[in-house]
């Protein structure tokens, strides 16, 4: 099955969402809409390790790719959900290479990492298919690594330039607060940080994410060479959905 790494090489636009809520119905029924890939939130999501490992399996064989974001890029937060058969990891709040560093160290075995080695693990089909596994984890594994801060910006080539980061991924509501501009994407200064973290991950041969809280924004963005979007939340569709709904409910029979 092709990964989102080699959608991202051949230069295809992959798509995600990210999802909040900790279950997995919701993130099977993400999957099914075809989404390329799902972030698993457990930054700021409602689930836990034990949710992730049931919505991971819940996609296995979707054809979507389970990426969960971490609270932090300590080994034991990163480790833990790629044995559930996670394909990737977000990590937050990246502000320097050496953070970048152990982040990605994290995600591989020695001699390259320190991730620590266990057979019995679902993604290596509970200990049958361990040698393929790792020979997957050092080609398949996604590293995402987010711009969220005034630091991160004075550091975007060292960062750029960590073997094994893949994708620069831009947070804009951290990166607009820290920036002084909460929310205003289309300022000068967020504009500017953009195409600087475009301008770095290009010159890395690397690839720049972003997420977007309106599809009517993927044009924009996607014009300025960014390959990997994430819109919305599986949360914000059903509250969408819902809200939408009760809407038309109430016109039809206002005119009544």
């Amino acid at each position: 099955m092709e990964g989102i790494k080699q959608k991202l090489k051949r230069g295809d636009t992959v798509f995600g969402t990210f999802l909040s809520l900790g279950n997995p119905i919701t993130t099977e029924m993400i999957a099914q809409a075809g989404f390329d890939w799902v972030v698993i939130d457990l930054e700021h999501g409602l689930g836990d390790e034990q949710a992730a490992l049931h919505q991971i399996l819940s996609i296995k064989n979707s054809g979507t790719t389970a990426i969960v974001r971490v609270e932090s890029h300590q080994k034991q937060r990163i480790h833990r959900v790629l044995d559930f058969g996670a394909g990737g990891i977000m990590c937050p709040r990246i502000d320097t290479a050496e953070d970048a560093t152990l982040a990605i160290r994290a995600m591989r075995y020695p001699p390259a990492g320190i991730r620590g080695v266990a057979k019995m693990i679902p993604a290596a089909g509970y200990g049958a298919d361990f040698d393929a596994y790792q020979r997957i984890t050092e080609h398949d594994l996604l590293g995402i690594i987010q711009i969220e801060t005034v630091n991160s910006l004075q550091h975007l080539d060292t960062i750029a330039a960590v073997e094994g980061v893949d994708v620069l991924f831009i947070g804009p509501s951290d990166l607009s607060m820290s920036l002084g501009i909460f929310g205003q994407t289309d300022h000068p200064v967020f504009i500017d940080a953009l195409k600087a973290i475009i301008t770095a991950a290009k010159k890395a041969g690397k690839h720049t994410g972003i997420l977007i809280a309106d599809s009517a924004e993927v044009q924009k963005y996607a014009e300025l060479g960014i390959r990997c979007i994430a819109c919305g939340t599986e949360a914000g569709f059903l509250m969408k959905g819902a809200r939408s709904t009760l809407s038309n409910l109430r016109q039809s029979i206002a005119t009544l």
